[in-house]
């Protein structure tokens, strides 16, 4: 078993902090080895996991509110005043497992063959924004208590969801030695996973079908998931101490059930949106967006079932698919040494994205704003005959939707489609040093490129949004990925000091027994996007929305802008300068990066903002007592960034989880005062010291 137990710090206030049982695990597993004879064996396993995780939101009161929401302000950094706001909701998931692999030798054939069973219970309920979210881009708005300017959403509804399904694998794999230094690896695997038990119940929502443009029958699991693979190994001459091996293989990912209880029908779930535009006063007071009645719901109609509905689950269902290819060479010399140096391609399709399948910018190429770094004079804005009033009245609704139903009042359909890919090659080289005088190192460096366009599905990152800034044209996001890191080298080192190993008992364990570590690692900084932080576009979503890219603007610099009217008073384009009145907000003309105005024309793409590089020295030191022949006892001391060396970068240093940043955007909005500064965001990643002991026997 493993619990966890801690206190959720979610909350940007401590008021807000709870103790919550992050994660409650129990895991038993049976495996049993036959040997038959010296060419046939066979491996079973049977396995069962069970964890269990919640979230809550204590019993926090807002005036007037049924519950407490969750509110962001912009302006303070993105401050979050409310309990964590993925909360509350709780999941549990029961794995029940069964493996079995067998291996034949036969001749010049190593045969494999396996079949893998899995069957998942895993009962949970997460409502997203149950509580609602409103997001202020100033506390004035909010102190007012008008509707917020950059969010306004809650989802009714909070049924049970049920991840159940069930997994089937198996695979065949073929050992052929054609010659003592020539081997060929050929063999294909097969996956096949069910629909989730609770994504069945997209086929309540029926009726809402429309044919030739969205269908909402019961979702079907993909059945051609076949993963082929073929390797060579090549050994020239006979010494044996050159090899070369090329590879190329397909292999699948799994559909995680966040997608599922993020999609519920309308009949068991739905959103709700405030839109930014006209002011609504009172708005809190009022009560916000008001929690539904619960239960499974009815319509009076298709048409009422149509307005209501916010998700949909592509039908026909595509797993996330990678094939990869690999040319390698490896060669040792002097015995204790050996350098690697290989080619790794990667290309992945049928990635999900977050769509809003209905929604489409209020802006084209020739129906937008333009910006400019300095006045062009008030005949030239009056021969200007775009406005800012003839684009807002443009529909941010797909023609094709509204007129097939869908077109309920700031309606979104959100669905999350298979047509995200992504591209990786690499050249990985390599130096180790096996354990000689006591001396051993790794030392690794890698140049890569990754490119993608879609990072992200779900809100786990501001860095890189997880919608794209056109939900009709996913090309124009296709740009270095957020996983892009061009440059990494490290060098891991340990040094057993070979002095004193023999002779007194007080000698070997007083002055002898020493061991040193260090770990030395450089990585290129992570990519950001540069957003506008407002809705520019038009189509009622303010997360992809970039800037305007000044190619002879000071490097990393950025600038606000100012309206500026025609003669009539209508705007009718934007400047890094003072309006005619000579009243304005603070500007740089000579800025890299724009903050585009609302209806402004972008022209930036995803992540052109390095931040910051890693730089980063670690060092541990150990002394070990041998106690008699077989009993020892270990004492060490480790120094992470043993340096102190500042590191403003996401997540840590010293964690291998994944790296989630969703707090504030301050650094990323061009005209802030932060901007391009994430030492005012992240932590610096200080030194940290840790002891450990061991006793092995």
């Amino acid at each position: 078993y493993n619990d966890f137990f801690a206190i959720d710090n979610s909350p940007s206030l401590p008021a807000f902090f709870l103790p919550n049982p992050a994660n409650i695990n129990r895991l038993v597993t049976i495996n049993e080895y036959h040997t038959f004879n010296a060419s046939l064996s066979n491996e079973l396993r049977l396995g069962f996991n069970r964890s269990y995780g919640r979230t809550s939101t204590g019993n926090f009161k807002f005036p007037g509110l049924d519950s407490f929401p969750d509110l962001l302000f912009d302006e303070l950094n993105t401050l979050q005043l409310g309990p964590d706001p993925n909360g509350p909701q709780f999941g549990y998931q029961n794995l029940y497992q069964a493996t079995d692999n067998v291996t034949w030798t036969k001749s010049h054939h190593t045969f494999k063959f396996g079949i893998e069973g899995r069957k998942y219970i895993s009962p949970q309920s997460f409502t997203q924004r149950s509580r609602g979210d409103y997001e202020y881009s100033s506390m004035d708005r909010y102190f007012r208590d008008l509707n917020p300017d950059l969010l306004a959403e809650r989802s009714n509804g909070n049924p049970i969801y049920y991840g159940d399904q069930t997994a089937l694998y198996w695979f065949a794999n073929d050992d052929w030695r054609i010659r003592p230094n020539l081997t060929l690896n050929l063999g294909v695997r097969y996956e096949y996973t069910t629909i989730p038990f609770g994504e069945r119940s997209q086929s309540l929502n029926q009726a809402a079908s429309v044919p030739g443009l969205i269908d909402f029958s019961e979702p079907r699991a993909p059945k051609n998931n076949w993963g082929p693979r073929i390797g060579i190994a090549y050994s020239p001459g006979s010494g044996g101490t050159t090899s070369i091996r090329a590879g190329f293989g397909i292999s699948y990912d799994v559909l995680y059930d966040n997608i599922g209880i993020l999609s519920l029908p309308p009949q068991l779930s739905g959103t709700i949106d405030t839109p930014f535009s006209p002011d609504i006063p009172n708005y809190l007071a009022n009560g916000g967006i008001l929690p539904g009645a619960g239960g499974v719901r009815t319509f009076a109609s298709v048409h009422a079932q149509q307005q209501a509905t916010g998700n949909h689950i592509v039908v026909d269902q595509l797993s996330p698919k990678s094939m990869q290819w690999t040319l390698g060479v490896q060669h040792v010399f002097h015995k204790e040494y050996t350098v690697e140096v290989r080619y790794v391609g990667t290309r992945g399709i049928h990635l999900n994205t977050q769509e809003r399948i209905n929604r489409q910018p209020k802006t084209t190429a020739t129906m937008a704003l333009p910006t400019y770094t300095a006045n062009p004079g008030q005949a030239a804005l009056d021969a200007l005959t775009v406005t800012l009033p003839m684009i807002a009245a443009r529909t941010s609704f797909v023609p094709a939707y509204t007129a097939a139903g869908f077109d309920g009042p700031g309606q979104n359909i959100v669905q999350f489609t298979p047509n995200g890919d992504s591209n990786y090659h690499g050249l990985a080289s390599q130096v180790t040093r096996r354990m000689a005088n006591g001396l051993t190192f790794v030392g690794s460096y890698t140049y890569s490129h990754t490119i993608d366009n879609s990072t992200a599905d779900f809100f786990t990152s501001v860095l890189t949004p997880r919608r794209t800034q056109d939900f009709q044209n996913l090309a124009a996001d296709r740009s270095n990925s957020a996983l892009d890191r061009r440059h990494r080298f490290t060098l891991a080192a340990i040094y057993d000091v070979p002095y004193f190993k023999s002779g007194s008992w007080l000698k070997k364990n007083v002055l002898g027994n020493w061991e040193a570590g260090p770990i030395y690692t450089y990585q290129s900084p992570e990519w950001m996007t540069v957003q506008s932080v407002r809705d520019v576009n038009g189509n009622g979503d303010s997360a992809g929305d970039r800037a305007i890219f000044n190619p002879k603007g000071t490097p990393g610099t950025s600038s606000d802008v100012n309206a500026l009217p025609n003669s009539a008073g209508a705007v009718v384009a934007y400047c890094t300068c003072l309006p005619a009145s000579g009243v304005g907000i603070a500007t740089n003309p000579n800025a890299q990066y724009i903050r585009a105005g609302s209806f402004a024309l972008m022209n930036l793409g995803r992540n052109t903002l390095p931040a910051r590089h890693i730089n980063n020295l670690d060092f541990t030191a150990l002394k070990r007592f041998s106690l008699t022949e077989g009993k020892k006892v270990e004492f060490s001391a480790q120094a992470l960034n043993v340096l102190n060396h500042p590191q403003f970068v996401p997540g840590s240093l010293n964690d291998v989880q994944s790296i989630g940043y969703t707090g504030s955007r301050t650094f990323l909005q061009p005209g802030n005062g932060e901007f391009n500064n994430p030492e005012t965001v992240f932590a610096s990643n200080a030194r940290a010291l840790q002891l450990a002991a061991k006793f092995i026997f």
